[in-house]
C-alpha cells in the first residue's frame, strides 16, 4: 500500500493528501510534528534525505516534492477520477497553474505564515537547544528560515511578500471571474495545488481575500471545501492548531 509522509491538510502537504482523496486511491498515511522537528529525525531522513514533508513511498520508490507527487499519482494510479486535462493544451495550462504556486504564490504566503506561526513553535527554546535543533536540519536554506523565523522577518522583507501575496489573490480573483476551475474546464492539480495554499485566506488575509474584493476566490475555495473528498479529508485528518504570534 501506498505511504504518505506529511504534516496533514495544510499547504504543501495537503496537495498529495488531497489528490489521494479524491482518486479514491488506498493509502497509510503518517503524520509528522513539525512542532519536535520529527521530519529531521534520523527515520525520516532515511525515507527523505532532506529531511521534508510530504514524501510518497510506493513500494520500493520514494517519491518527493508535493506537486510532483500528485502527477506521479496520475500517471502510476490513474484510477476513474481523472484530475488532469485529456488534451494536451488542457493539462499545459493545468502546469502552468502549479508551476505559478510551486514558483510564487506558495512562498510569499508560506513567509508570512511562518513568521505569525511557525517562530513560535521554537521561541521558548534556548539558544543552545535551538541550534541543536538546527544543526538535525539537512537543507541549509531551512536553517536559515528557521533562524530568521526565531529571531523575527525583517519589515521591508514582510511588506514584499505581502504586496506579492495581493498581487496573487488579484491574479486567482481575476481568473476565477471567466472559469468555473483554474484550467480545462475541469477540476484539476491546478485547483489541488492552489487551494492548499488559498484555503482559509478569507480568515488570515480577511483585508485581501473577502466577499467585496475577491469574490470568485471566495467563491472558488467554497465551491472545493464542499467537495465530498475535501469534508472526508478534513474530517479524518483535521488540521493542526499552530498558536498565532500575539
Amino acid at each position: 500500500m501506498l505511504k504518505l509522509y506529511s504534516f496533514g491538510p495544510a499547504a504543501n502537504s495537503m496537495k498529495p493528501l488531497l489528490t489521494l482523496y479524491e482518486k479514491g486511491t488506498p493509502f497509510e498515511g503518517h503524520r509528522l510534528n513539525p512542532a519536535i522537528f520529527e521530519h529531521h529525525q534520523d527515520w525520516f531522513k532515511a525515507i527523505n534525505p532532506r529531511g521534508q514533508v510530504p514524501a510518497l513511498v510506493d513500494g520500493d520508490k520514494v517519491i518527493t516534492e508535493s506537486t510532483v507527487i500528485c502527477e506521479y499519482l496520475e500517471d502510476e494510479h490513474p484510477g476513474e477520477v481523472k484530475l488532469r486535462p485529456a488534451d494536451s493544451y488542457g493539462r499545459a495550462q493545468m502546469r502552468i497553474w502549479t508551476k505559478w504556486v510551486d514558483e510564487y504564490f506558495c512562498w510569499c504566503v508560506s513567509t508570512i505564515g511562518w513568521h505569525r506561526y511557525v517562530g513560535n513553535m521554537v521561541k521558548s527554546l534556548s539558544d543552545a537547544e535551538f541550534e541543536e535543533k538546527v544543526k538535525g536540519i539537512p537543507v541549509f536554506e531551512q536553517q536559515v528560515k528557521w533562524r530568521r523565523a526565531r529571531e523575527g522577518f525583517p519589515q521591508d522583507l514582510l511588506d514584499e511578500e505581502m504586496r506579492k501575496i495581493a498581487f496573487s489573490v488579484k491574479r486567482l480573483n481575476d481568473h476565477l471571474a471567466d472559469n468555473e476551475w483554474l484550467a480545462g474546464g475541469m477540476f484539476t492539480l491546478a485547483d489541488i495545488c492552489n487551494f492548499a495554499i488559498a484555503n482559509g485566506m478569507n480568515y488570515s488575509f480577511p483585508e485581501l481575500v473577502n466577499e467585496a474584493d475577491a469574490p470568485h476566490l471566495v467563491r472558488w475555495i467554497a465551491q472545493i471545501n464542499a467537495r465530498p473528498a475535501v469534508q472526508k479529508m478534513f474530517a479524518e485528518v483535521p488540521m493542526e492548531k499552530l498558536r498565532p504570534q500575539d
